[in-house]
């Protein structure tokens, strides 16, 4: 009897109210509504080019002198320099009535700040926000949204692209694959599957003339502009081609393949991996750059933005569901670094390097071999 009284109390005392807890709750839940807020108008920001134009400035500005440079409507400049100043990220000098970006925040908000421009990430809240209504009827039926639901889907991610890969190429992740710059200057074929809007391949045809570059993806958009961008670009080492990343039928044809954040929300990452792996030469590499995450949610409460990656970034609202939408298997952002490893060894990469970089949070970089 002792021992149910006991278990009773201890129960009892649990559920008890935490008016303190509470009330700490309550104030975050605040919080986050001016935050969330903030990200639509940071958002707009990067896209009318506001933020730049404070920093390109680089002085206190009154409205009407920030809504001339930036050639934008000074009503609307004014109501959005409001939510910058009560949100903190804007200076205001009452006296003067003029505005000004201080250098420290401009640092994390321009385009100049690239790779650390989080105001371009903002676009992502805006952007998914269009298809909540869509993801809310997969909650009751399941199901997913298709990718033709997503405005400038491949807009934004060409941005992230730029920030997270292009930027850091040449200095960054080339070098993780010992002698692989070198191989390129004198030549070898390349493949990157899931290629969006080519960005990354493109840049590398320009800088590395006597190697070959194809770029498959499934979007017939992405690839349209990608091939657009080459022929405007003058170049005759790339072509782009409209391809199911998981029904590759290429036979120990590359020497390298990338994959840039493209695993985790293909309809069939097993299919793809496999045909990665039939696509390589013997002696051939795969670098993958994915989301850097655990596979158990316990293990990513202290990832500094995890709650981002479960999601916009990108997965209840883009990656799971996009796969879902096919029936696919619907790995979700963070997949997770165990199940990574599990894939890429199902798959024949016995020999595979977890690298991370100090300018990406978000991501690890697998350089990957065969058995």
């Amino acid at each position: 009897m002792s021992t149910v009284t006991s278990s009773i109390s201890s129960l009892s005392e649990s559920t008890e109210f935490d008016t303190n807890r509470s009330e700490e709750f309550g104030q975050r839940m605040v919080g986050m509504l001016n935050e969330a807020a903030l990200s639509f108008m940071l958002s707009i920001g990067h896209r009318s080019g506001l933020l730049d134009t404070l920093r390109r400035l680089n002085r206190p500005a009154t409205t009407h002198e920030i809504a001339d440079e930036a050639d934008l409507d000074e009503r609307y400049v004014r109501e959005w320099l409001g939510a910058m100043v009560t949100g903190r990220v804007v200076d205001y000098d009452p006296h003067a009535a003029t505005y000004f970006l201080p250098q420290e925040h401009a640092a994390w908000l321009t385009r100049k700040a690239t790779p650390n421009n989080l105001a371009g990430v903002m676009q992502f809240m805006s952007m998914f926000g269009k298809i909540e209504d869509d993801v809310l009827e997969c909650f009751h039926h399941g199901g997913g949204v298709p990718y033709e639901r997503f405005d400038r889907f491949h807009e934004v991610m060409a941005e992230e692209s730029f920030q997270t890969v292009v930027a850091a190429l040449d200095d960054y992740i080339l070098p993780l694959i010992e002698g692989l710059t070198e191989s390129l200057t004198r030549g070898i074929d390349v493949v990157d599957v899931g290629c969006g809007r080519g960005m990354a391949l493109t840049h590398l045809a320009k800088k590395f003339p006597n190697s070959r570059f194809v770029g498959y993806d499934f979007s017939a958009e992405a690839i349209a502009w990608a091939n657009n961008e080459a022929e405007c670009a003058g170049l005759t080492n790339i072509r782009f081609e409209v391809q199911d990343a998981a029904r590759l039928t290429d036979e120990q044809r590359f020497d390298l393949v990338l994959a840039f954040d493209a695993i985790h929300d293909q309809i069939d990452p097993h299919g793809m991996l496999a045909g990665i792996a039939r696509a390589l030469k013997d002696d051939g590499v795969f670098l993958a750059q994915d989301i850097r995450s655990s596979s158990y949610v316990e293990k990513n409460l202290d990832h500094p933005v995890a709650p981002f990656l479960y999601t916009i970034s990108i997965s209840t609202m883009h990656c799971m569901t996009v796969s879902l939408a096919h029936c696919g298997c619907g790995l979700g952002t963070c997949w997770g670094e165990e199940l990574a490893l599990k894939m890429f060894a199902e798959a024949g990469f016995s020999d595979v390097e977890v690298h991370t970089l100090d300018h990406d949070i978000m991501n690890n970089y697998y350089v990957s071999r065969k058995r």
